[in-house]
């Protein structure tokens, strides 16, 4: 687009005139396919599903605020000289808006305004956003190259959420994080302890269904020590118990 001879780069046309923040049509049943990212070299808004494509372009994350696509101020300022333009932080981030945003006011009061359309801005800003800021140094110094940078790579921020090709049988068998248990101990003493609690485990079966779930008894020094399966008495206590039986009793002869 040329206007008064002075041609703007591609990618900040782009910017402008790109939809964001609606459906992919290439990933329509993908979830989270919003178009919120411009890619410089193809000058298109791609979502997050169409990253691996553009892996090697420069990318510039668009955002959301208050109804009005930003970019934070720090990558823009990468590609064009953003000075005397107003930023908002959101997210621990400071964000310029791209369009703008004209605003309706009866009569100027004290305070800044914008070069463009008029909004009320901080000191001692004089642009609310990229685009008043350009079509203020086109229509002052009928040139945009000296306000322009040279940015052979630019890389989305760490806080960008890539989805992963991932389906959800997978995301299922992930082992929660509350049942991993950090031990210095080596995994065979672990194994080990399993393999005994089953060994118990069926001891205890068999000795229910073989009858000798009763109730044993066995004096010792006047006390009685009583257990419900036959795991619980020793082998000893057992030998012991067996040896004090009384024998078959005899009936006494007939006189």
């Amino acid at each position: 687009m040329v206007i008064m001879g002075i041609e703007k780069p591609a990618w900040l046309e782009a910017l402008y005139t790109q939809k964001f923040f609606v459906g992919c049509c290439y990933h329509e049943t993908a979830k989270k396919n919003e178009k919120n990212v411009c890619c410089l070299d193809c000058c298109i808004s791609i979502c997050p599903h169409c990253i691996p494509s553009h892996r090697f372009h420069r990318l510039l994350q668009v955002r959301r605020y208050v109804y009005h696509d930003v970019v934070r101020l720090e990558d823009v300022q990468k590609l064009i000289d953003c000075s005397n333009v107003q930023a908002y932080t959101i997210n621990s981030a400071k964000v310029v808006f791209i369009k703008k945003r004209p605003q309706n006011r009866q009569f100027k009061g004290a305070g800044n305004y914008c070069t463009s359309c008029d909004r009320s801005l901080q000191d001692p800003f004089i642009h609310c956003s990229l685009s008043c800021k350009v079509d203020f140094v086109v229509k002052h110094y009928k040139d945009l190259t000296p306000f322009l940078r040279t940015c052979n790579t630019l890389t989305l921020s760490p806080d960008f959420l890539i989805p992963q090709d991932m389906g959800e049988d997978e995301m299922t068998n992930e082992t929660p994080h509350s049942t991993v248990v950090d031990s210095n101990e080596p995994q065979s003493l672990s194994s080990g302890s399993d393999n005994t609690s089953m060994a118990m485990a069926m001891a205890m079966a068999m000795a229910y269904n073989s009858g000798q779930h009763q109730i044993v008894r066995k004096k010792r020094s006047g006390l009685y020590l009583c257990g419900r399966s036959a795991s619980k008495v020793s082998d000893e206590d057992m030998a012991t118990s067996m040896s004090r039986r009384k024998g078959i009793p005899q009936r006494s002869p007939l006189c």
